[in-house]
């Protein structure tokens, strides 16, 4: 990436508050680790659940790859949100096309939209219990119709300090996150262990949707 295109970007870039939960300060070291720890190969690999040409908010992109790239590549309409400037450069200098927030994803508007599939890789560990209610809340909310909610996070209920950035993670358990759900009016209908990590994918969908669901329900492997 040229420097001086990584630059104006980053000039271009609003400073939100500090919320990055250590993203900023590690944004190189999380470019390099996750290239390396989880490839496009894994993404593909998850469950059908859009067909191309929809649209999808990828919260916490960081700097698109592999999430953003690869439905990108698979000709979805990506929208993308994060909370660290140098990686939404990076995102922002690789996806020219691509709309992008700078924002921590509970203080974010959703690009004021609607979607029809929003996906949370590797970030509602990162963020307070309370943000992570307010963060599902939120989704709930910007969902079209029998649109589809993906996000990752171990099974169990458990506290770790992240390797990377040093800052705590919790994952709150499937049943407290099934609780959350239900309460915003989405249901899980199913659960995978991602290859190579302890992760597991939770996907969900309004309980109210339409009988005549939308032709963006079928189609990408992630």
């Amino acid at each position: 990436m040229p420097l001086f295109k990584l630059e104006n970007a980053l000039t271009a870039i609003p400073i939100p508050p500090d919320k990055p939960n250590g993203y900023e300060a590690a944004a190189e070291c999380f470019m390099s680790a996750w290239n390396l720890r989880i490839g496009a190969v894994k993404v593909r690999r998850r469950r059908q659940i859009l067909s191309p040409r929809c649209s999808v908010l990828d919260l916490g992109c960081g700097h698109g790859v592999p999430v953003s790239q690869t439905l990108i590549e698979q000709g979805f309409t990506i929208y993308g949100v994060n909370a660290s400037r140098k990686l939404l450069a990076a995102f922002r200098n690789r996806f020219a096309d691509a709309s992008a927030e700078c924002s921590a994803v509970e203080d974010s508007e959703f690009f004021g939209r609607r979607f029809d599939g929003v996906i949370a890789w590797g970030l509602l560990f990162v963020l307070p219990p309370k943000f992570q209610s307010v963060v599902i809340r939120k989704v709930a909310r910007a969902l079209n119709l029998g649109g589809t909610f993906l996000f990752t996070s171990p099974k169990e209920s458990v506290k770790w300090r992240d390797a990377l950035t040093e800052h705590e993670s919790i994952s709150l358990g499937t049943e407290q996150y099934q609780r959350i759900l239900q309460a915003e009016g989405l249901v899980l209908i199913g659960e995978q262990c991602a290859e190579g990590d302890n992760y597991y994918n939770t996907i969900c969908l309004p309980k109210k949707r339409s009988k005549n669901l939308s032709n963006c329900q079928s189609g990408i492997g992630l």
